[in-house]
C-alpha cells in the first residue's frame, strides 16, 4: 500500500468513493448467510479457518461459503480449498492483484446470502457463532449489522485478550454511533452485515485506506441499528510482524485513521459531528504517542518520530499538546543518558 501524507484538501460528501454493490435477482435462490474469506499469499492458517465455519455449517441452502483469491503468487489456496473443502466451499481467483479493499468488495458483490461475513485466512469463528447471531436477521428489520464479543489471539492460537464488552445482554445497542464514532471496536471475524445495508451505503471506501474497514462500522452505525451478542464467540489473530507494522513505522496508521475521521463527517448527525470528531482525532493522537513512548522504550527513534508526527497532525487539542511535550522531554533525557553511557 502507498504511503500517504497527511491529507491537506478538504473532504466532501463528492468527492468521496463508496463503491457501488449491486443488488440481486429476486430470481435466485438465496442462502441466509454468505461467509467470504478473502485471502493472498496466506494458507498458514486457512485450514483452520475453514474448518470453524465447516464445523458449524447448516447446509448449503442455509450457508454460503467461498474463497475470494487475490491472485496469490506464494501459495496454492485453491489447492488447500479443494481438500478441506470438498466440493462444499467455492473458490474464486481474481484476474490480477487488486488490493485488499478491493477483493473486500468483491467478497460482497459475489455473496448471495443476506447476511455477510468477510471472515479473514487467518481467524476463526467459534462454535455458535452463526446460531447466536441469527437472532438478528428475525429481530428487526432496521438491524443493518450484527457483532459478537471478540478474542485477541496470537499466531499459535493462543488467547491473548478480549474485546471491551459493550452491553451485559444480547440485543440493539443504544447510542453505538456515539461510541464507535471515535474509537474502532469492531474486527471482521466478530461482525456479519445485511447484504441490503451494503447495497444501500456502497463498499468499502478506498481512500480511507487501512483504516477503511472502521469507517464502514460508523457509516453502517449512523444509518442502521446494531445488534450485539456478548459472548465471544470469534477470535481475531494478532501478527507480530505484519502490514501494520509497516504502518506504524511510516505514521501513517494515524494518517488513515485521520482520513477515516474525516470521511465521516460528511454523516455524522449535525449536532454532534464536531465534538465526536474531535473526540476521536485526540483519542488517536494520544494512542500514537503512546506508541511513540513504546517505540522510544526500545531506541526505535526513526518510528518514535514517525507517531510524533502524526499525532500533531491528528489533533492540536491542549492535551495532546501537554503529553507531546512530556514526551519530548523524556525522549531527550533518555537520549542524552544513552549517549553519555556510550561515551564512558
Amino acid at each position: 500500500m502507498e504511503a500517504v501524507n497527511h491529507p491537506s484538501e478538504a473532504i466532501n460528501s463528492e468527492s468521496i468513493n463508496y463503491p457501488s454493490i449491486t443488488s440481486l435477482s429476486d430470481s435466485i435462490h438465496r442462502p441466509l448467510w454468505s461467509v467470504m474469506i478473502p485471502t493472498y499469499n496466506g494458507t498458514k492458517y486457512l485450514k483452520q479457518t475453514l474448518c470453524s465455519i465447516l464445523e458449524q455449517d447448516p447446509g448449503v441452502d442455509r450457508m454460503q461459503i467461498e474463497v475470494i483469491d487475490d491472485c496469490s503468487t506464494d501459495d496454492d489456496p485453491e489447492a488447500l480449498v479443494k481438500e478441506i473443502g470438498q466440493g462444499r466451499v467455492a473458490f474464486f481467483r481474481q484476474p490480477h492483484n487488486m488490493g485488499q479493499i478491493k477483493n473486500w468488495n468483491t467478497c460482497i458483490q459475489r455473496a448471495q446470502g443476506h447476511w455477510i461475513q468477510i471472515l479473514h485466512q487467518d481467524d476463526v469463528v467459534l462454535p455458535g457463532f452463526y446460531r447466536q447471531l441469527q437472532a438478528a436477521t428475525t429481530t428487526d428489520a432496521s438491524i443493518g449489522a450484527a457483532f459478537c464479543r471478540h478474542i485477541y489471539m496470537d499466531e499459535e492460537g493462543h488467547w491473548q485478550g478480549l474485546s471491551s464488552i459493550e452491553q451485559k445482554t444480547a440485543g440493539v445497542l443504544e447510542n453505538w454511533l456515539e461510541t464507535i464514532a471515535v474509537i474502532q471496536r469492531i474486527q471482521f471475524p466478530s461482525i456479519v452485515v445485511k447484504r441490503s445495508t451494503y447495497e444501500q451505503l456502497g463498499g468499502f471506501c478506498p481512500q480511507a485506506y487501512s483504516a477503511s474497514d472502521w469507517e464502514m462500522w460508523k457509516r453502517i452505525a449512523a444509518h442502521y441499528a446494531i445488534w450485539y451478542e456478548p459472548k465471544p464467540l470469534a477470535c481475531f489473530r494478532l501478527h507480530s510482524a505484519s502490514e501494520s507494522s509497516r504502518l506504524i513505522k511510516s505514521g501513517d496508521n494515524i494518517a488513515h485513521t485521520y482520513l477515516a475521521i474525516e470521511i465521516s463527517k460528511t454523516y455524522l448527525p449535525e449536532s454532534t459531528v464536531e465534538k465526536l470528531s474531535n473526540n476521536a482525532k485526540e483519542h488517536y493522537a494520544l494512542y500514537a504517542l503512546n506508541t511513540a513512548r513504546q517505540m522510544v522504550a526500545i531506541s526505535d527513534w526513526e518510528t518514535a518520530f514517525s507517531q510524533i508526527q502524526a499525532a500533531m497532525k491528528c489533533s492540536s487539542s491542549f492535551k495532546v499538546k501537554i503529553k507531546t511535550l512530556q514526551l519530548l522531554q523524556w525522549a531527550t533525557s533518555r537520549w542524552f543518558l544513552r549517549q553519555l553511557k556510550a561515551s564512558n
